[in-house]
């Protein structure tokens, strides 16, 4: 098995090693060795594992060893995997063994993506790097996906949207048909996206309307 280790020490963190759990259940694959998180104190634990350090401690690993990330702000997931620079570290794709895939070899995929439970994947979606999809996330046909997205539970996006870096999509938010999601974009629980949105803003209710710059 190769070693693995999450990188965020809370919630969303618990659930990757979850995750993780599950596909080792179906065939042994990863052997979590702990967290790291620069919030936390070293030696901190919890049911999973034990806080390793923080991201100087991730650049001196003198091994290889591979990284998820679960981090659920945008901005401080890109800012974090930028910072690390050894070359021992990957960031492999990790998909929960119930996500549905309409058909896996039509999917493209970066690295460091995080697929967690009941997710729905159609034909022909494309993903970039370190894009989170939390729990039963449902992805239509042709949906294309940058970097650094949040997705938190029950987000749906209709077929052929196009979604751009580092945006956060709250809990139940639907993005219909074609819409075209830009940059640093966040969308409020509930809301209903039925046209284009402007970077850098912060978008609420049904049908989802601009309520300010971030």
């Amino acid at each position: 098995m190769k070693d693995i280790a999450i990188y965020g020490f809370g919630g969303f963190g618990r659930e990757v090693a979850c995750v993780i759990q599950a596909i080792n259940e179906i065939e042994p694959t990863w052997n979590l060795i702990g967290f790291f998180d620069d919030g936390h104190v070293e030696g901190e634990e919890n049911r999973y594992g034990k806080v390793l350090g923080g991201i100087d401690v991730v650049n001196r690993y003198p091994q290889k060893l591979s990284v998820v990330m679960a981090i659920a702000s945008p901005c401080v997931l890109q800012k974090l995997t930028r910072e690390m620079v050894n070359p021992n570290i990957e960031f492999p794709n990790i998909i929960a063994p119930n996500v549905l895939f309409f058909d896996q070899e039509s999917v493209e995929m970066g690295q460091g993506n995080v697929i967690t439970y009941g997710g729905r994947v159609s034909c022909g979606v494309k993903f970039g790097d370190f894009n989170l999809l939390n729990g039963c996330v449902s992805l239509g046909h042709d949906v294309q996906i940058g970097s650094y997205n949040m997705l938190q539970p029950e987000v749906r996006v209709s077929g052929e949207s196009i979604i751009g870096d580092s945006n956060f999509f709250g809990v139940r938010s639907i993005i219909l048909q074609g819409i075209r999601i830009g940059n640093n974009t966040r969308i409020g629980a509930g809301s209903v996206v039925i046209r284009k949105t402007k970077d850098g803003m912060l978008y609420f209710g049904n049908p989802a309307k601009l309520m300010k710059e971030q």
